[in-house]
C-alpha cells in the first residue's frame, strides 16, 4: 500500500484521503520523530517538508490522529509503532 503513495526517494506523491491509508502513511512519518524528545514547530516542519510541501496538513493530521501531541508550540511523539 505504501508504494502507491511513497516515491523511491521517500517523499509522498499524495496525502491519502482515505483514513486507513492515511494512518499507514502517518505512522511511517511518525517514525522520524524520537520518543521522549520535544520539537519546535520549525523542526517539525523541516522534517515534514521531506515528505510533502503541505507541512501544515501533515502536522495537523499527525496531531489529530494521535501520532504527535502539541502544547504551547512544542511537539512530541505520542503514537505510532515502535521497533523492538
Amino acid at each position: 500500500m505504501l508504494r502507491a503513495f511513497v516515491r523511491p526517494d521517500g517523499s509522498l506523491s499524495a496525502i491519502p484521503t482515505r483514513i486507513r491509508k492515511r494512518l499507514v502513511v502517518l505512522n511511517l512519518i511518525a517514525q522520524r520523530f524520537e520518543i521522549g524528545r520535544t520539537y519546535e514547530e520549525t523542526e517539525v516542519n523541516n522534517t515534514l517538508r521531506a515528505f510533502h510541501d503541505d507541512v501544515a496538513a501533515l502536522r495537523r493530521y499527525l496531531v489529530e490522529e494521535g501520532f504527535l501531541d502539541r502544547r504551547h508550540g512544542v511537539y512530541w511523539r505520542s503514537g505510532g509503532t515502535v521497533d523492538a
